[in-house]
């Protein structure tokens, strides 16, 4: 590892920094001093950790115009609509034109299936990608290596930096690969249902995924934007991926899944995880299927094709 600079450079996109910790003090001592080099610094900061972790820093320093706490509840479990999230709370908390610095921490602790731990790893990849080419600002991302130690390399593979003993180095271990590649999907369980379909087949695709979701419980309005999104997706299939798609469905750990493949390439691994412009042609369908699904995994390679995979909670 070698020595980095302390302040972004301005106009060369955003500073993504990994903090490992070990406890709560710890934590505590790493954010607060980071949040402290921010003020000396004359520059804003937007914290977005978990309830606890907030609690603790505001024991510390309190809320102001230039430290902002912002509500991850929201978002916390849905990393596909994360990247959307920080460009929000910037915007919001954060005067035009003034440094910012960012704390964001994933509720590591808290994912509810391996599939989420894994989406938000790869979410934290892509911020790199989300943010290199707008205005310069620091995160900081504390991560807990009591919670995994085996996991910290995977975590410093999505990190350009990494902070320890108070310094900022270049992570040697960080992977700018093509980020499709980045983490695989697992495989579907077994069973599941396939389907193939094309121009015309929409509404067959429908009743598939209703009669598979109402095996399950899986009724009513949730039901219905499931049945939204898979329309999307399809959609896309048809007129993007060859004429036709395949549908897998699957239930696993409370949730059904509807995996959807086609033999497109999908070349923007951000896509339907930035808010749309009001004046922004296509690229809608995505973000709506971001919002209507608890979680959507997307992987697409030239060689491979694309798979979307939609994961619906099967609640109480």
């Amino acid at each position: 590892m070698t020595s980095s600079s302390s302040t972004p450079l301005e106009g060369t996109g955003y500073r993504h920094e990994l903090y490992p910790y070990s406890g709560s003090d710890e934590f505590v001592a790493g954010a607060v001093g980071f949040i402290q080099e921010a003020l000396d610094g004359d520059e804003a900061v937007v914290v977005a950790v978990p309830q606890e972790k907030a609690s603790l820093l505001r024991a510390e320093i309190r809320e102001t115009d230039t430290v902002r706490y912002v509500d991850t509840s929201r978002v916390a479990h849905h990393p596909g609509r994360l990247i959307a999230a920080w460009q929000g709370w910037i915007k919001e908390h954060v005067a035009e034109g003034r440094p910012v610095r960012g704390i964001g921490e994933s509720p590591w602790d808290k994912a509810r299936n391996a599939a989420e731990a894994e989406e938000l790893r790869y979410h934290e990849w892509l911020l790199n990608r989300a943010f290199a080419q707008g205005p310069a600002w620091w995160l900081l991302c504390p991560y807990d290596v009591a919670r995994d130690q085996a996991a910290l390399a995977d975590m410093a593979r999505c990190h350009p930096h990494i902070r320890t003993d108070g310094r900022t180095v270049l992570s040697e271990d960080y992977d700018a690969r093509a980020p499709y590649a980045f983490v695989a999907l697992t495989d579907p369980c077994d069973p599941y249902d396939e389907f193939v379909y094309t121009s015309g087949d929409l509404p067959a695709l429908r009743e598939k995924i209703a009669a598979c979701a109402e095996q399950h419980g899986l009724t009513g309005g949730r039901l219905r934007e499931l049945h939204l999104a898979a329309t999307e997706v399809a959609t896309n299939s048809i007129r993007h991926g060859g004429g036709q798609g395949v549908l897998r469905t699957w239930s696993e750990e409370r949730r059904l899944v509807c995996e959807f493949r086609d033999a497109g390439y999908l070349e923007d691994p951000l896509a339907g995880r930035t808010m749309p412009t009001a004046g922004q042609v296509g690229g809608r369908g995505l973000w709506l299927v971001h919002q209507l699904c608890d979680l959507v995994e997307i992987r697409s390679t030239p060689d491979e094709g694309t798979t979307i995979r939609l994961h619906t909670e099967l609640r109480d």
